[in-house]
C-alpha cells in the first residue's frame, strides 16, 4: 500500500510517499480502507521534533475515516462492509496517513450517516478534544458562559456547536472576516482579539477553552468566575499558567484526548441530528501531505484539513 513516511525531523519536506506492506489486523483489531485523513496540529509538531513519535521513520496522522476491509477474532461490533470513523491508537503511532489502518475495534464508531468521509476524516481527533472537555471534563451545562479562543479552527469550531448544543451562551474569538462563519455555528458573540481587549470584554465565565495556551491562558484567567475552569488545549504545562490559577482561586486541567468509541458515537449522533457539521478548509490528495503541513502551520484555516488516499 501507499503511506507517508519521514526518516528523520524537520520541514514539510521529510514527508514522502512510499509503498508499504499492507498492515494485517491482531486479534480485537480491524482493518480499515482509509478513505480520509484528518490533519491536525498534532500531526505537524510530531513531524517536527520528537514529541509523542520518537524516533523516525513513523507515520504520522490519527484521523480515519473508511470502510472496514477485515475483522479479527474478538471483534463483534463491526463487519467488513461498515462505514467508520476513529482515532486510533492516540498518542502512539497510528500511521494514518495510509490507504490502510488496522487499531482495535474499540477505537472506532460507525461513521455519521450525514457526513462525508472528508467530513467525518476531519471529525475524531479535533471533536473528541471538544467533547472530552465540554462534557467529561468541564460538564457544561444550560446558561453557563463559555469562551473559545481560535474559534474557527479545527477545534474550535466544534467546541463552538458542542457548547451550543449543550445549551451554554458561547463567545469565540477570531479575526473579523470569520464572525459571520462563528455566528453561522451558534456563536452567541465573536470578538476580534486582534482589536478587543478579550478579557475585558467577555464578562465572568464558568469555562475557558483556550486553544492557544502559555501567556493567553495567564491573561484570560481574570474573566473566570471563582470555582471556574480553564482548559489550555496546549502548552497548559506552563507553570504559569497554574500559578496564576492559585492565585485567583479557579481551576486548570491539563488535557490530551484519548481515543474514545463513546464520544465518538455521541458526536455522530449530534452530527446526524443536524447539530454538528465539519468545515472543510482544503482536500489534498495523501502524495501532498506536505502541502497539507505548509497549510497547516500558516495559522490561517478555516475548520479541517484532510488527505484522501
Amino acid at each position: 500500500m501507499r503511506a507517508i513516511r519521514q526518516d528523520e525531523f524537520g520541514g514539510p519536506e521529510v514527508l514522502r510517499l512510499v509503498e508499504v506492506d499492507r498492515p494485517e489486523p491482531a486479534p480485537t483489531e480491524v482493518l480499515v480502507r482509509v478513505h480520509a485523513a484528518g490533519v491536525n496540529p498534532v500531526d505537524w509538531k510530531t513531524r517536527a521534533a520528537p514529541a509523542f513519535l520518537d524516533t523516525p521513520p513513523f507515520t504520522v496522522g490519527w484521523d480515519v475515516s473508511g470502510v472496514v476491509e477485515a475483522v479479527s477474532p474478538g471483534v463483534t461490533r463491526f463487519a467488513p462492509g461498515d462505514e467508520v470513523f476513529g482515532m486510533p491508537w492516540f498518542p502512539r503511532e497510528a500511521a494514518a496517513y495510509a490507504e490502510y489502518v488496522t487499531a482495535p475495534s474499540r477505537h472506532f464508531a460507525r461513521k455519521p450517516e450525514r457526513l462525508t468521509h472528508v467530513e467525518a476524516g476531519g471529525l475524531p481527533l479535533a471533536g473528541l478534544t471538544a467533547w472530552q472537555i465540554l462534557v467529561d471534563t468541564a460538564d457544561v451545562q444550560p446558561g453557563q458562559r463559555v469562551l473559545v479562543t481560535a474559534a474557527a479552527g479545527g477545534v474550535g469550531h466544534l467546541v463552538v456547536q458542542i457548547a451550543k448544543a449543550r445549551g451554554a451562551y458561547v463567545i469565540g474569538t477570531a479575526r473579523q472576516p470569520k464572525h459571520d462563519f462563528l455566528r453561522a455555528l451558534g456563536a452567541d458573540e465573536a470578538l476580534d482579539y486582534t482589536t478587543t481587549d478579550v478579557a475585558e470584554a467577555v464578562g465572568q465565565l464558568d469555562l475557558v477553552v483556550d486553544l492557544l495556551g502559555g501567556e493567553s491562558s495567564v491573561q484570560l484567567m481574570p474573566s473566570l468566575e471563582s470555582g471556574g475552569l480553564l482548559v489550555p488545549v496546549t502548552r497548559g504545562g506552563d507553570p504559569a499558567i497554574q500559578a496564576a490559577a492559585d492565585e485567583r482561586g479557579v481551576r486548570v486541567a491539563r488535557f490530551l484526548v484519548e481515543p474514545d468509541h463513546a464520544g465518538l458515537g455521541a458526536l455522530a449522533t449530534l452530527a446526524d441530528a443536524g447539530q454538528l457539521r465539519v468545515e472543510i478548509d482544503t482536500v489534498l490528495p495523501l502524495a501532498e501531505a506536505a502541502e497539507a503541513h505548509r497549510i497547516g502551520e500558516a495559522g490561517r484555516t478555516r475548520g479541517k484539513l484532510v488527505l484522501t488516499p
